[in-house]
């Protein structure tokens, strides 16, 4: 009955490969159809800004409405129509547009309901999955990043019922176009005859270190401002590479954007999903990280946000900064703009900006699926993610350009003073092993990175195709 009406597309179905009808019918059905009867065709529909309904490949399970009307509490799907012309639709002028509009598509077993974004994108049968965690706003939610040769094609949610239980919003789902957008910042960058030219890690890293040591070796102080975007580990390392650097340096966290208020699906429900105006996914994390290494220096300044830091960046005490971004849009302000002017800039960022043009020193960081890490989501939850893809370009995780700053030996070291001497290599990223020195370097304040973060768990079920007899 389920195959009645539903047409023989498969061939050109995005669902294909992952279509329960396709496995019920393995399973279960015949290889020749009985009905010879015509066939109820039904209109491809533009639904909303981010789904189209096929609707003669619907079964009419109406899981789609159930979720329209019982989570997002927005009814915007109906069913109309009686008997073999049932089918699913919107009411005129009211399109599906709610925050959690795309989840619908999850939930259909058939391929009735399809992303726009994903639509003849790629076979799914091509894509591997990396387990993350949402990486543009406080939510920690966990997701699924479907992924073939180095990009990105799809986001999906992944099952925790103690954080965002089976759905993501609209915003996680697609806010990872910039990845692979235009703007990247690609290759390392150093200003020569004051005009920034592309150059190799080693020049960079060089340019950069010994550009913030004379400023701290002229009575200024170094500051390094970490994005609420980057992991904890990330945080770690940089505040490790500033404080050799310049042990007195200044550290604060970068500006948290928040956008609206939060709101919760089903609006009555105090334990529904959460969606957070908080649009950054480390903020806590961050400073946790940086107020633990602030401590062990016994600094009475402590961690600034980011207001605090601009204004003591213009008091002239500081001569030397590290600035990070790693945000999906342009996060500079003019204020900002103002105050780094006439200051050695070291920037570390994903996307071209102003900043990243006034810097003297450029290194291209890497965005969250192109490493491994930890965020702290606004539930005060750790939780750690994989990496999906290689860095796009020559970026570099901001974990491995803080090991690799340490690495940057002194004027006055034997590498540095004799050229054929090899200077020290720099120790490789690794996310679990940095946790570990985290926890040990720092068992009071960060030691929870060592026994309180959650990994992520992907159950896997296989399924024979036929029955196994034992003889």
């Amino acid at each position: 009955y389920l195959l009645i009406n539903h047409p023989l597309d498969c061939p050109v179905c995005d669902q294909s490969g992952e279509c329960f009808l396709q496995d019920y019918s393995y399973q279960y059905g015949r290889s020749v159809s009985r009905f010879e009867e015509t066939k109820v065709k039904n209109p491809k529909k533009d639904i909303g800004p981010h789904v189209y309904l096929y609707a003669d490949r619907c079964i009419m399970c109406t899981r789609c409405t159930r979720f329209t009307r019982e989570v997002t509490g927005t009814s915007e799907l109906l069913v109309q129509g009686r008997g073999n012309k049932q089918e699913i639709d919107i009411f005129p002028g009211v399109p599906l547009d709610n925050e959690l509009s795309a989840n619908v598509v999850d939930l259909c077993p058939v391929g009735a309901l399809l992303e726009k974004d994903f639509l003849f994108a790629q076979r799914v049968w091509f894509l591997k999955e990396a387990p993350s965690i949402d990486g543009i706003t406080a939510s920690g939610d966990n997701i699924s990043v479907h992924h073939n040769d180095g990009r990105v094609y799809r986001v999906k949610p992944r099952t925790n019922m103690a954080v965002n239980k089976w759905w993501i919003t609209d915003e996680v789902r697609f806010g990872w176009k910039h990845v692979h957008g235009e703007s990247r910042v690609r290759a390392p960058l150093r200003r020569q005859f004051g005009v920034q030219i592309e150059s190799d890690w080693n020049r960079a890293l060089h340019d950069a270190a010994q550009g913030l040591r004379k400023e701290a070796g002229a009575g200024k102080r170094v500051a390094l401002m970490v994005s609420p975007m980057l992991s904890c580990e990330d945080a770690f390392a940089l505040a490790r590479a500033a404080l050799a650097i310049d042990p007195t340096a200044i550290l604060g966290v970068g500006p948290i954007p928040i956008h609206g208020q939060d709101k919760v699906f089903p609006p009555a429900d105090p334990n529904g999903f959460r969606m957070y105006a908080e649009k950054c996914p480390n903020a806590r994390g961050v400073r946790r990280v940086l107020e633990a290494l602030v401590k062990a220096t016994g600094s009475k300044i402590g961690v600034l946000a980011c207001d605090l830091m601009v204004g003591l960046i213009r008091t002239g005490q500081v001569g030397g900064l590290i600035l990070t971004g790693n945000y999906p849009s342009d996060w500079v302000t003019d204020d900002l703009l103002k105050a780094v002017e006439g200051k050695f800039l070291v920037v570390i960022d994903t996307l071209a900006n102003r900043l990243v043009e006034r810097a003297d020193v450029v290194l291209p960081g890497a965005t969250w699926v192109e490493k491994a890490g930890t965020f702290e989501n606004a539930r005060n939850m750790i939780q750690a993610f994989e990496q999906a893809i290689p860095p796009v370009g020559d970026s570099r995780p901001e974990a491995q350009i803080g090991l690799d700053l340490l690495a940057v030996p002194r004027p006055d070291s034997r590498a540095e003073s004799h050229p054929g001497h090899a200077p020290p290599s720099p120790r490789l990223y690794n996310a679990a092993d940095l946790r570990r020195r985290m926890a040990e370097d720092h068992p009071d304040a960060l030691g929870v990175f060592g026994t309180g973060v959650s990994a992520p768990t992907v159950a896997v079920e296989h399924e024979a195709d036929m029955a196994v007899v034992e003889l």
